[in-house]
């Protein structure tokens, strides 16, 4: 985090109540009412595409007709038997990208059914109820390592323990959660959703937590293949991109993922330092998460500059709104080329691009902005080399299968989106494929939705 080398970045900037103000719930959970107005905007379409476009395959219907006649709770089983870490997802699925950019209504009236505050509602209402909604299965006696506690070794772990497995859980950091408690946007999972919805899950048995393990310092992958009958990898990407201009070493250049994890653990926002000049490089999710809240810290300029056009920019067009509209500048065609300052900076030199069809250029036409906090939103990369590789990433085959006999993997570690939904989907497909495996028994190979008899 910054210190005094850096004059321009203080804590402070906003009082309590504006902060508290600030980072509020973006989207305020729906009333029984309300829920029920919106699920009665749902045409409960039979081939419905917001399925199609679900990637853990949720029956939106078919949760929406039940919030409708008053089953909200059951509604939320619905969810969770596909995916579940249904709540979190609720909270910061780009809905409008997905199940909602397919609904019917979108396409007809530019206004889609609400599916994503549907599923909060939910979801909320079966996690408040007293126990486990899910049961293990007869214990089989074989015991599963899942390395990284993020969406998607939650996800796997949670459906190994309801198989009857004994699971494993480890983290390379000292609490659980992965990106959903240490990555996204603070105001998208308030009230320590992430740390509550971890505990739920949990909530089944079979799962031992064991924190502060990491695969390549205090676990070996070899260990592990020898002392349990399956390893699980949802190690995520914990490497950041470099950035390739002259001063990036410069004081107030910093990693955006880092500073959203002070930001997320912090226990005062008004003790977390942010610069009066921010200046953000990137153009996706992680971009507009640290820009969005660095001017909800009290930063008076924030730009962010993304080297491609608008239409290439990773974060959706809803998040994209959602920056401008809380003061925040996109500057689209524009890459870094140096981070001046006398030590710390203080201005960052960028240079407009342009794509004439054979690659990205620089057009030799630079602008100067002041910037006392440089944020690298650039990229995170794989820190582990111990398995076979597809560019960056692990080489996966069908639900997860690696390199190595008897590792699967999953979430950002592997190809794919980077999304907490295709975690969940990958990590939840990959215990029903290691079940299968253990077990000697055949399973669908999109992984099997849970039947009655998993159910409390």
């Amino acid at each position: 985090m910054p210190d005094s080398m850096t004059p321009g970045i203080v804590a402070g900037r906003l009082g309590r109540d504006e902060i508290a103000e600030n980072f509020a719930d973006l989207h305020r959970p729906l009333d029984p009412h309300e829920a029920a107005v919106a699920a009665d905007r749902c045409y409960f379409c039979y081939d419905a595409p917001c399925v199609t476009a679900c990637p853990t395959e949720i029956d939106i219907p078919l949760f929406i007709r039940q919030i409708a006649t008053g089953q909200p709770e059951a509604a939320g089983q619905t969810i969770m038997d596909q995916n579940i870490l249904g709540g979190m997802c609720a909270r910061v699925c780009p809905t409008e990208d997905l199940c909602e950019g397919a609904c019917v209504r979108e396409a007809a009236e530019g206004k889609p059914v609400e599916i994503g505050r549907l599923q909060r509602h939910a979801t909320d209402s079966l996690m408040a109820r007293q126990g486990h909604p899910f049961r293990r299965a007869e214990a089989t006696g074989k015991r599963v390592a899942v390395v990284g506690a993020g969406p998607a070794g939650l996800a796997c772990a949670h459906r190994l323990a309801m198989r009857g497995h004994d699971v494993v859980l480890h983290d390379a950091k000292d609490k659980p959660g992965g990106l959903n408690e240490f990555g996204i946007a603070a105001y998208k999972s308030t009230d320590d959703f992430a740390a509550r919805e971890v505990e739920w899950l949990c909530g089944i048995g079979g799962i031992e937590l064991r924190p502060n393990s990491a695969l390549g310092t205090n676990l070996d992958l070899g260990d592990l293949r020898r002392d349990y009958d399956a390893v699980f990898l949802g190690v995520g990407l914990g490497g950041v991109n470099d950035l390739d201009a002259e001063g990036a070493d410069r004081d107030g250049v910093m990693d955006a993922v880092g500073f959203i994890a002070a930001l997320r653990q912090a226990d005062d926002l008004t003790t977390l330092p942010v610069g009066r000049n921010v200046v953000v490089i990137g153009g996706g999710m992680t971009a507009v998460d640290v820009a969005v809240q660095s001017k909800l810290l009290g930063a008076e300029n924030v730009t962010i500059a993304y080297r491609r056009d608008k239409s290439r920019m990773g974060a959706s067009e809803f998040e994209q709104n959602l920056a401008t509209s809380k003061g925040v500048r996109i500057i689209f065609n524009a890459q870094p080329v140096a981070v001046h300052g006398n030590g710390a900076a203080a201005e960052i030199e960028l240079e407009y691009t342009a794509d004439d069809g054979t690659g990205l250029r620089g057009t030799g036409e630079k602008l100067r902005l002041p910037a006392d906090q440089v944020f690298k939103a650039i990229g995170q990369v794989l820190t582990y080399r111990g398995l076979e590789l597809d560019g960056r990433k692990i080489r996966v085959t069908g639900a997860g299968r690696t390199s190595v006999d008897g590792v699967w993997a999953g979430g950002d570690c592997t190809g794919g989106d980077d999304l907490t939904v295709v975690a969940v989907a990958e990590g939840r497909d990959a215990a029903e494929d290691i079940h299968a495996t253990l077990m000697d028994a055949a399973v669908h190979p999109t992984g099997a939705v849970i039947g009655e008899d998993a159910r409390a």
